[in-house]
């Protein structure tokens, strides 16, 4: 899947969210297309991606179907998209993923397995205790996990600048178990005042 077949997708969703047609919340990824694409060329197929509540593109470059996906969406499952032959996991829970992907990393490495997890988080999860001890744990043990941080500079209408003042180094990590990326949304947080007009 390419660039444009991703942002045809987020706005197949947008038409469908403006008329109504889907009735739970909807999180758009807009922005991130190259970093993504680049990371999901290391992604095998048999490779588990654990992700968020801003899952959609993750999903797709997975192996997800446009059809599929858009189904799960209608259906109400948005924020906690699943497809176990896919290997695909998210939750909207802030960091729920991430001791669940090192619990799989772990059983992983115990049957000598070389698939690898992949868990996809947001900035603002980089603020919650469960990400550090996931972390470090997969850090410690040398699981087959890598840690993706999409840093769109807001958590909850809060920036990192906001949450963590001058501090520039409030992530720092092995290059084996964390991939860390900022990029600028194209559907910023409805607090921006920037957030798509919905009739």
């Amino acid at each position: 899947m390419d660039e444009k077949q991703l942002i045809g997708f987020e706005n197949r969703i947008i038409r469908l969210w403006e008329a109504r047609k889907i009735k739970t919340p909807i999180h758009l990824s807009g922005g991130n297309e190259k970093q993504l694409i680049k990371i999901f060329k290391d992604i095998n197929r048999e490779d588990y991606v654990f992700s968020t509540h801003r899952s959609y593109y993750h999903y797709l470059l997975k192996g997800g179907t446009e059809d599929n996906l858009e189904k799960k969406i209608l259906n109400g499952e948005s924020m906690s998209i699943i497809d176990k032959d896919l290997k695909f996991y998210s939750s909207s829970i802030v960091t729920g993923t991430a001791a669940i992907a090192t619990g799989v990393a772990l059983a992983l490495k115990r049957k000598g397995s070389k698939n690898k997890v992949w868990c996809f988080i947001g900035d603002g999860a980089v603020d919650e205790g469960h990400f550090y001890e996931a972390y470090r744990y997969s850090c410690c043990n040398n699981l087959p996990i890598k840690f993706v941080v999409e840093d769109n500079d807001r958590s909850v209408e809060t920036t990192i600048k906001e949450r963590w003042g001058n501090n520039k180094r409030y992530l720092v990590g092995d290059k084996k178990h964390l991939v860390y990326y900022k990029y600028k949304p194209t559907y910023p947080h409805v607090g921006d005042g920037k957030w798509i007009k919905f009739t």
